[in-house]
């Protein structure tokens, strides 16, 4: 496995870094990547940015938004906070198996007195508290792992700047991010700096190899600035337009969130759209457009059934999409 580290905490940058890793380096490696960014909120690539961020605080407060190649839910880096990817063959791992690569992670903290857990689709907590979100991308038998250690971030700054909506969770008891989540040094015999906490992880991932570390040219490097330039930090990635819309539903499955915004004529759907903390690896403008000229009726339940709804949405099946979309 080949290391890298980046000297950026450009999230853009980062975003473009991995998919360049992920796209362009030698197809017979994998890869290990460590990466931090400054005050930078992340979605998920079916997000709608607009529902997922507190605009007014972001603004004010400087928070740079980016968008992701993988599903899942939003989350806010900075300095406290370490990401990590894993780029490797998909036929060496299953897809969407997270616990693989969270174990190294788990046995880290163990060495300086944390016990950390894996829990739920994508989670890993210290005493059900939720510190590291972990997330997964494919593509032609590629598999990309990435995910956010919170060693030192700042909960208040979290809380703030991420719109988390009541549908998501099933107790009304459960009122703030900062309630849901810890960093690593919030429960650490002794808290750790964060280039030791690297050196740890680095020697737990290579702890049965001698790390190869990569060195990208100066024109690989010009590569990488302008995936950067040219998609990563463009509004029309990290916001694009919202649709016209006269009808908006919303509904959490163990999977995750979905919502669902339509355009619908006289019962018929005229255009559809699928935003949500879900994960998935098939194009979703594809099942967006199978739906659209289909009747809000029984008829719906039949279409439903003869599409791969666990392609795009990973463990939301044809029912599901049908309670969301006539209930």
């Amino acid at each position: 496995m080949i290391y890298y580290e980046s000297n950026s905490t450009d999230p853009y940058f980062n975003l473009a870094l991995e998919e360049y890793f992920f796209e362009k380096m030698d197809r017979t490696e994998s890869y290990f990547l460590l990466w931090q960014n400054a005050n930078t909120i992340v979605v998920g690539k079916y997000q709608n940015t607009a529902e997922e961020i507190n605009r007014q605080y972001v603004e004010e407060h400087g928070i740079r938004v980016a968008r992701r190649l993988s599903g899942g839910g939003a989350v806010y880096h900075d300095m406290g906070n370490l990401n990590f990817t894993f780029i490797v063959d998909q036929n060496k791992i299953e897809e969407f198996n997270f616990r693989a690569f969270v174990l190294p992670l788990i046995e880290t903290l163990k060495t300086i007195g944390v016990k950390a857990e894996f829990n739920g689709r994508n989670d890993v907590t210290i005493d059900g508290a939720k510190f590291s979100g972990n997330s997964q991308y494919s593509k032609k038998g590629r598999l990309m792992h990435h995910g956010c250690i919170m060693l030192d971030s700042d909960l208040g700054v979290v809380s703030e700047a991420l719109r988390v909506k009541d549908v998501k969770f099933s107790s009304k008891a459960v009122k703030s991010v900062r309630s849901r989540v810890t960093t690593i040094n919030a429960n650490a015999p002794e808290p750790i700096d964060m280039e030791t906490f690297k050196a740890l992880l680095r020697d737990q991932i290579f702890s049965t190899s001698h790390p190869t570390t990569a060195i990208l040219t100066s024109e690989q490097i010009k590569e990488i600035q302008a995936l950067r330039d040219e998609k990563y930090a463009t509004w029309e990635w990290n916001f694009g337009a919202s649709p016209a819309y006269d009808m908006r539903k919303e509904m959490k499955f163990p999977a995750g969130l979905v919502t669902v915004l339509m355009k619908v004529s006289e019962g018929k759907i005229e255009d559809i759209h699928f935003y949500g903390d879900f994960f998935g690896n098939g194009d979703i403008h594809d099942l967006e457009r199978q739906l659209c000229g289909m009747w809000l009726d029984d008829s719906l339940a039949e279409h439903l059934n003869r599409i791969d709804t666990d392609t795009y949405m990973k463990g939301i099946r044809p029912s599901d999409l049908y309670s969301l979309l006539m209930h």
